[in-house]
């Protein structure tokens, strides 16, 4: 039921201006059942989609056109910035060449971003990484597995640590 909520939310939300109205905003995402902190501010063309779990920290931004996408567990820590046409989604497939379709097995990997992360704008953060506390996704970056590291900067396609920042 999660999911229909979070369709009807996706209907109503690019409804309001995009950067006001964010109790409003954090209150409809509540109603879906996300666990929303104190002081989100969630952009209107945000979206967010799926029936996994959604939970998000206090004080941290969602930018425009950012896209969401829960099948399972996706926590954002506090104090994020999430930057313009992110993608975070936990959805993806095993690859099975023996049958009919390559990608014929779904599954979901939680995705954990700690408190204070930056992620730049255009960057994809895919199944299964979890981004320790204070770290930097430059623009563009696609983060393909986990860095736990805290305060480092991250680039790339894939993803590499370019240098710890404390």
């Amino acid at each position: 039921m999660k999911g229909f909520y979070r369709y009807l939310v996706g209907i109503i939300m690019p409804l309001l201006p995009e950067t006001h109205c964010f109790a409003l905003k954090r209150l409809l995402l509540r109603l879906t059942g996300a666990i929303i902190g104190k002081n989100v501010r969630i952009c209107s063309s945000a979206t967010f989609i799926g029936s996994g779990q959604l939970i998000i920290g206090d004080n941290t931004w969602i930018g425009h056109r950012c896209l969401i996408s829960a099948s399972s567990l996706i926590h954002i820590g506090a104090n994020c910035d999430i930057a313009p046409n992110v993608y975070i989604g936990n959805g993806t497939h095993i690859i099975t060449p023996r049958c009919e379709r390559i990608a014929s097995i779904e599954i979901c990997k939680d995705i954990v971003i700690g408190n204070g992360c930056w992620i730049g704008v255009n960057s994809t953060i895919l199944p299964g990484v979890e981004i320790g506390n204070k770290c930097v996704i430059a623009a563009g970056s696609v983060v393909t597995h986990s860095f736990i590291s805290n305060c480092c900067l991250l680039a790339g396609v894939p993803a590499v640590m370019k240098k710890q920042l404390i």
